[in-house]
């Protein structure tokens, strides 16, 4: 049995990422290899799970929350909702935060190559964070 903690998980997609607190690549976790409900998994929440090797790298199952992590104040949807942004008069968008492009550039990862491993994402996602920062096309 491995020791974690949820790097992230989208309940409507049904599935997300746990770094093992004895380090090494973050584990794919899917919505069915969770043992409780999937809106108590939300990021830092700690978790105990068995590790198989998938085609795409490191597989959770029979994934838990730890006894005592949580206390029940984060049950419900995690995902934040977000009015829309608006336009200027230019047409252009408000520029986004730091977090709210992290979460949209891993989401266009996954979406465009289902097969990048959770190391590769957090490698392409950093160095594209540090390039749109370089331009002020973020804020904190």
């Amino acid at each position: 049995m491995v020791r974690g903690r949820v790097v992230r998980f989208d309940e409507v997609r049904g599935y997300g990422f746990v770094a093992p607190d004895d380090g090494g690549e973050d584990v794919f976790v899917h919505a069915n290899d969770l043992l409780d409900d999937k809106y108590a998994f939300s990021p830092g929440t700690s978790v105990e799970f068995e590790v198989a090797e998938g085609e795409r790298g490191p597989k959770g199952y029979d994934v838990r929350l730890v006894a005592g992590a949580s206390d029940g104040s984060r049950r419900g949807p995690a995902k934040a909702t977000r009015a829309p942004r608006p336009r200027d008069d230019d047409g252009t968008c408000e520029i986004l935060t730091t977090e709210d492009f992290r979460n949209e550039l891993t989401e266009a990862f996954l979406a465009a190559v289902p097969e990048l491993t959770a190391a590769q994402i957090l490698l392409l996602r950093d160095r594209v964070i540090k390039l749109a920062a370089s331009h002020d096309w973020i804020e904190d």
